[in-house]
C-alpha cells in the first residue's frame, strides 16, 4: 500500500524514544481522599475529585480498555452516555458528543492533557493517532467546561491517559487474529524502583479490510519515563509515535441497491491515506507547601498524504505537514479559608505548517447499479493549492475554587485566547478552475471565555452540580485558506458556544448513577452547504444551532459475579437560524446525522469456572436520524441494534485466552447515511466478525 516518501521511520522513532529525557507525572496534590475517591486529571490538569467538578465527567479505566480490547475507538467510547463514534475506515472515525456526527473541529483531543494537534491543524480522526488499546484510561468532559482549555473544546474534551510505568518488572505480550486478515501484536512492560519507572509499548496492527481494497496497517510506539526528584517534585516524559497506512472506502457511501446487495463494493479503490504523528512532552511538577508549579514543554510532528474519498469524484492528492512546539505553564496556590484554590496559567503553541494539493484526472467505469467506480488516475502536474501557514496561540487563564459552606463548592474561571495565522501563498495565480486562493495575508482572532459552576454534596454518596460555560472555535487553516467555491473564507468568524447543564451523580444502594440535562447553543456556526446537484460544498458563518438533551449512566452489581452497565442519551440538534439563499431556508430543521437516541448496555458474568475470566454481552442501539439538511419527508435512516459477545479465560496465572464476536446477528447496518440528488446512500457497517487472542502476563497480578 505504501506510496510514502517520508523521512521518518519506525526504527528512527524507536531510537528517538531511547534517547528521551525523563519528565513529569500527575501530582495528587497531597489530598488523602484522592486515593479512594473517583478523580479526574483533566479538568485542572491534576487530580481532582469528580464530586467537586461542576461538569459532566466520564472516566474509562485501564481495566475496562483491557477487557474490551477495542479494534476501533468506537468499541470503547460508546460506553459513555451521549458519545457516538462511527467507523470510516481502519481506525478512522467521526464523532458525536452533544453535536451531530461530524468531521468539524468541535472537540479537543488530548494525550495526557496535551492537545494532539494545534487548533489550526485539526484532524477529526484524532483517536487513530493515539495508541488507544494500550492506554491507561480515557476521560471525557462534555461541553466547554473549564478555563484550562480553549478553542475546539465545544462538544467536549477527550483526554487519553498514558499507561504509567510499573514499580516492578512486568511484561504483557499479546497476539490477536480475526476475520478478514486481522492481526494485532500488543507488547508492553517495563520496570521501576522507588523513585523511577519506565514503560515502552508497541502496537502493530494489520487487516485486509472486509470491503474491497480497504487494507489497513498501523505501527504505534510509546515510551513513558516517570521520575521522582526529591520529596516534592516529579518528572514525566512521554514519547508517542504512530505510522498509519490505509486504503480508503470507509467514508464512501454506496447507492442503496449496492448497500443491500453488494456491500463489499468500493467505489474508490484508488483512495488512500498515509499518516505519521510524533509527540514528545516533558512535564515537571513541584510542590511547595500549599502551592504547585507545573511546566510542560512539548514538540509535535504531523504529516498526512491522502487521495480522499469524501469529496465525490476523486480529483486531488493532498499533503499536509505541521511542526509544533509549545508550553503549558500553570501555578496553583491553596489557601486555608474556605478551602480556596487559585490556578493561573498560560498555554503557548506555535505550529508552522504547509499544504500542497495536486490535481488528478481519474479513470472510471460504470457499474450495474449506475454508480461510477474509479480505478486509476493520472497526476496532471497542476497544483490546486500550495501554501505555508504558521499558527500561533497564546492563551492566559485564571481558575478559582472555594467552599463558602462545607457542602458547597463554587468554581469560576476565565480564559483569553489570542490566535494568529500567518499565511503565504506560493502560487502566482489566485484562481484555477473552481479553486480560489487568497493572497498572502495574516488573520487573527481573540476571545474571552468565562466559566462558572457549583457542586452541592447532598450526602456522603450523592452530589448535584450546575454550570454555565462559554467557548469558541477559531476556523482551521483549511477552512480559511482552501476556498473552493467560496471566495470569502478568510472573513470567517469564530464559532461561539454557550453551554448550560445540570447534573446529579452518586449511589443508591447497589446502583451507581449519573444524570445530566444540557443545552448547548452555537452562534456564527460554520455550516457547510453541499449543493445536491453540483456536489459543491460552501462553508459559511450562518445563523445559530441548538443542542439539547439528557444523558444517563447506570452501573449495578446485580449478584455475585454479575454486573450491568448502561449508557443512555436523548438529544435534539436543530438549525435555529440558517438561510442558505433566497430559495433555501433550513431554520427550524433538525440537523442531519444526529440520532436522538443512543443506548449501550453491557451485562458481564464472572463464573468460577472461567478461573478469573468473564463473559460479556453488549447491546448497541443507534436511533433514527435525518439524512439531509432539507429534512426531505420520508428520508431518514431507521437506526440499528447490534449485539456483541466477549469472553476470556485464565489457563494459568500467566496465560490468558480471550475472544470477541462482533455483530452477533450479522445485521446489515450503516455507519453513516445520507440523501442526495442521486438518492439514498449508505456506508455499510462490518458484518459478523470474530477475534481470538492469547496474552502472556509476567510479573503483573491480573487475577
Amino acid at each position: 500500500m505504501g506510496k510514502r516518501r517520508s523521512t521518518w521511520s519506525l526504527q528512527g522513532i524507536f531510537l528517538l524514544g531511547m534517547m528521551s529525557l525523563p519528565a513529569e507525572a500527575e501530582h495528587l496534590a497531597g489530598d488523602p481522599d484522592l486515593v479512594t475517591e473517583e478523580v479526574t486529571v483533566t479538568a485542572t490538569r491534576e487530580a481532582q475529585k469528580i464530586s467537586e467538578t461542576p461538569a459532566t465527567v466520564n472516566v474509562i479505566r485501564a481495566e475496562e480498555i483491557e477487557a474490551v480490547r477495542p479494534a476501533h475507538p468506537a468499541e470503547i467510547m460508546r460506553k459513555i452516555p451521549g458519545v457516538f463514534i462511527n467507523v470510516t475506515n481502519g481506525e478512522g472515525h467521526q464523532t458525536s458528543i452533544r453535536q451531530p456526527l461530524t468531521t468539524s473541529a468541535v472537540y479537543l483531543y488530548l494525550e495526557d492533557g496535551i492537545p494532539t494537534r494545534s487548533t489550526g491543524f485539526f484532524n477529526h480522526n484524532a483517536l487513530y493517532e493515539i495508541n488507544l488499546p494500550q492506554a491507561g484510561g480515557i476521560e471525557v468532559i462534555k461541553g466547554p467546561a473549564t478555563a484550562l482549555y480553549g478553542s475546539d473544546a465545544i462538544g467536549g474534551i477527550v483526554n487519553v491517559l498514558s499507561r504509567p510505568a510499573p514499580d516492578a518488572p512486568e511484561i504483557d505480550a499479546g497476539f490477536e487474529a480475526g476475520s478478514y486478515g486481522w492481526k494485532r501484536l500488543l507488547l508492553t512492560g517495563g520496570s521501576g524502583g522507588e523513585t523511577w519507572g519506565i514503560r515502552p509499548s508497541l502496537n502493530v496492527t494489520h487487516t485486509d479490510g472486509w470491503r474491497d481494497d480497504t487494507g489497513y496497517d498501523r505501527k504505534s510506539f510509546s515510551l513513558r519515563w516517570d521520575q521522582a526528584i526529591g520529596d516534592d517534585a516529579t518528572l514525566k516524559t512521554l514519547l508517542s509515535a504512530s505510522e498509519i497506512d490505509q486504503q480508503g472506502a470507509g467514508s464512501t457511501r454506496l447507492k442503496e441497491v449496492d448497500y443491500k446487495n453488494n456491500p463489499t463494493l468500493n467505489y474508490q479503490p484508488i483512495s488512500y491515506r498515509e499518516v505519521q504523528a510524533v509527540r514528545l512532552s516533558s512535564a515537571y511538577a513541584k510542590a511547595m507547601g500549599q502551592s504547585l508549579v507545573s511546566l510542560t514543554p512539548y514538540v509535535r510532528y504531523n504529516e498526512m498524504e491522502q487521495l480522499p474519498n469524501y469529496i465525490g469524484t476523486p480529483n486531488q492528492i493532498n499533503t499536509s505537514r505541521n511542526y509544533s512546539y509549545g508550553l503549558l505553564a500553570k501555578y496553583r496556590q491553596d489557601f486555608e479559608p474556605m478551602r480556596t484554590r487559585l490556578i493561573v496559567g498560560m498555554d503557548i503553541d506555535r505550529s508552522p505548517g504547509s499544504y500542497l494539493e495536486r490535481k488528478i484526472t481519474p479513470t472510471s467505469r460504470t457499474l450495474g447499479s449506475g454508480a461510477k467506480q474509479y480505478t486509476a488516475y493520472t497526476d496532471t502536474g497542476i497544483n490546486n493549492y500550495d501554501y505555508d501557514v504558521t499558527f500561533t496561540g497564546v492563551s492566559p487563564y485564571v481558575h478559582g475554587e472555594f467552599s463558602p459552606m462545607e457542602r458547597l463548592r463554587i468554581t469560576a474561571g476565565v480564559r483569553y485566547d489570542r490566535i494568529t495565522y500567518d499565511y503565504e501563498n506560493n502560487m502566482t495565480t489566485l484562481t484555477t478552475g473552481s479553486k480560489r486562493r487568497p493572497a498572502s495575508t495574516s488573520v487573527d482572532f481573540s476571545h474571552v471565555s468565562p466559566k462558572i459552576g457549583a457542586t452541592w454534596q447532598i450526602n456522603t454518596t450523592d452530589n448535584l452540580y450546575a454550570s454555565y460555560a462559554e467557548g469558541f472555535r477559531a476556523p482551521s487553516e483549511g477552512q480559511l485558506f482552501q476556498q473552493g467555491a467560496n471566495a470569502n473564507t478568510v472573513d470567517l468568524k469564530p464559532v461561539q458556544a454557550r453551554n448550560l447543564e445540570l447534573g446529579l451523580r452518586g449511589r443508591v444502594g447497589w446502583l451507581d448513577y449519573t444524570a445530566t440535562v444540557f443545552e448547548l447553543k452555537k452562534i456564527d456556526d460554520v455550516l457547510s452547504y453541499r449543493d445536491p446537484a453540483t456536489l459543491v460544498t460552501t462553508a459559511v458563518n450562518n445563523g445559530k444551532t441548538s443542542h439539547r438533551g439528557v444523558e444517563l449512566g447506570l452501573s449495578a452489581a446485580l449478584a455475585q459475579g454479575l454486573r450491568l452497565d448502561g449508557a443512555f442519551s436523548y438529544a435534539r440538534h436543530r438549525y435555529d437560524e440558517w438561510v442558505v439563499d433566497s430559495t433555501k431556508n433550513y431554520s427550524g430543521n433538525e440537523m442531519e446525522s444526529a440520532p436522538r437516541v443512543l443506548t449501550n448496555v453491557g451485562l458481564d458474568y464472572a463464573p468460577g469456572l472461567l478461573n478469573g475470566g468473564k463473559l460479556g454481552l453488549e447491546w448497541v442501539h443507534v436511533g433514527s436520524y435525518r439524512t439531509d439538511q432539507a429534512n426531505t419527508p420520508g428520508q431518514k435512516y431507521d437506526g440499528h441494534d447490534l449485539f456483541n459477545l466477549r469472553g476470556n479465560y485464565y489457563v494459568t496465572r500467566e496465560w490468558e485466552l480471550y475472544g470477541r464476536l462482533m455483530n452477533l446477528a450479522d445485521r446489515r447496518y450503516a455507519e453513516a447515511a445520507s440523501f442526495t440528488a442521486s438518492g439514498r446512500e449508505f456506508a455499510p457497517g462490518m458484518p459478523r466478525t470474530a477475534f481470538v487472542g492469547v496474552v502472556y502476563h509476567w510479573g503483573s497480578e491480573k487475577k
